[in-house]
């Protein structure tokens, strides 16, 4: 625009003043390029104040059609974005520290980080992703730690249920949540404590009429068949994304999905005889060779989960550390690890950790305690797609507990717990390169 302007004016001159104008037109388009921005909202610990809205703001821009660079590993995963004053005052609304740079300096940073010497690299992202929760009605927003971090960024999802999975529904969305759910039917296991409980048995018939509306005899059966709805959207090239007991229960339905291993009390008939022996860890995403748990009083689904396996972890020393990977080689695992710290604060749930020993090798472990040999963050392909499994309730809660306050995430604005969910929102934005490795 600036350079059609200077010609226009250029040639209502006579040729010797043209002449002149052409060095004066020259040098102004100098002096406007080096005075021409970018945006970088830093994301390390000094320069952010919010880091959670911070995603919220990237994601923002790139649904208005416009282009974010970021830049991994470069002061804990920043963001670079086209300048303007819209997008500034948005920072300053909702609190998020940012710095204007001239193209110059962005281009040094760029230069920077393409060296080979640094474990650095720019990923564009091009297209702010449809979000879908999958969640019950009349769960509230707190009930689950990612509804709550995408309600406090300001990031757009739409909540489904089994009705739209089943409906085929799931292809309208890039990235799909799964809420703490129990895939195999036996209602979260909390028969043991919480039988008599008013909350449980309403939300046991508000299942059974669900299951029944939709076809299905038996609650087992319809969350069987929505797990494997779901197995196919991520195979078809969907990103799941899935917290607490949602991890362990998906897998632990896909390897029984010709047995039954429910319990009487949780639908009806008996279990098949033998039924750990009949499972196929060939059907799963992530996890092998567990054995599941017998008896229906206690709260636990299998081996899979390390929850009873924490003595020697006091909650003083609880903390797991974030794998680092190649950011050039393997963008997509240092994509999902970008944070402001290597060092998270652990956090239970009825799902806390995985054991290991468990975790199929072709998944990568993203963080892990080395004390307890367990891994905490993981993530992996499936055909076209991908998943990420995270274990534990809510990164700001150390023991979450039926009836518990929520969290308050304007306490929390920096939680690099948090800031793990907020990577795998952003990842399916960025532009697909190919992996290395």
């Amino acid at each position: 625009m600036i350079t059609t302007y200077l010609s226009k004016i250029i040639t209502f001159l006579s040729p010797r003043a043209q002449s002149r104008g052409v060095l004066l037109a020259f040098f102004l388009l100098l002096t406007f390029q080096s005075f021409a921005s970018v945006i970088l909202i830093p994301m390390d610990e000094e320069g952010q104040e919010n880091h959670l809205k911070a995603y919220g703001i990237t994601y923002w821009v790139l649904a208005k059609q416009q282009k974010v660079q970021w830049l991994l590993n470069y002061r804990g995963g920043s963001f670079m974005l086209p300048d303007g004053e819209a997008i500034r005052k948005e920072c300053q609304i909702r609190g998020v520290s940012f710095e204007v740079l001239s193209d110059g300096q962005a281009a040094q940073i760029l230069d920077d980080i393409s060296s080979p010497s640094q474990n650095q690299d720019a990923v564009i992202l091009e297209k702010a992703p449809k979000i879908a929760v999958y969640s019950p009605e009349g769960n509230q927003p707190w009930d689950d730690a990612v509804t709550m971090v995408l309600t406090y960024a300001e990031i757009p999802y739409t909540t489904i249920y089994d009705t739209e999975v089943l409906g085929d529904k799931l292809a309208l969305y890039d990235w799909l949540h799964l809420h703490h759910e129990d895939f195999t039917g036996q209602y979260g296991r909390f028969y043991g404590h919480y039988r008599a409980a008013p909350w449980y048995i309403e939300d046991k018939a508000k299942a059974e009429e669900l299951a029944q509306s939709l076809g299905y005899a038996k609650v087992s059966d319809e969350k069987l068949a929505v797990a494997l709805k779901i197995r196919n959207y991520v195979i078809g090239g969907g990103f799941m994304f899935a917290m607490c007991s949602a991890t362990d229960s998906f897998d632990i339905a896909l390897a029984a999905e010709e047995v039954d291993i429910c319990e009487p009390m949780f639908d009806g008939d008996p279990s098949d005889a033998n039924y750990q022996a009949k499972l196929d860890f060939s059907n799963t995403f992530a996890f092998t060779n567990f054995t599941l748990e017998r008896n229906p009083i206690r709260y636990e689904f299998s081996s899979i989960d390390m929850t009873n396996k924490r003595a020697n972890v006091p909650k003083e020393s609880d903390y797991f550390s974030l794998m680092e990977f190649s950011a050039k080689w393997d963008p997509v695992p240092t994509m999902l690890t970008q944070n402001h710290t290597s060092l998270v604060k652990g956090f239970m749930g009825q799902t806390t950790a995985y054991t290991r020993s468990q975790v199929k090798p072709t998944v990568m472990i993203l963080g892990e305690n080395k004390i307890n040999g367990e891994a905490r963050y993981i993530h992996g392909i499936k055909g076209k797609g991908f998943f990420t499994f995270y274990g534990g309730h809510d990164p700001e809660d150390y023991q979450h507990r039926v009836g518990d306050p929520k969290t308050e995430l304007e306490l929390h604005p920096t939680s690099p717990g948090y800031r793990l969910i907020l990577n795998n929102v952003l990842f399916p934005a960025a532009r697909k390169k190919k992996q290395k490795t």
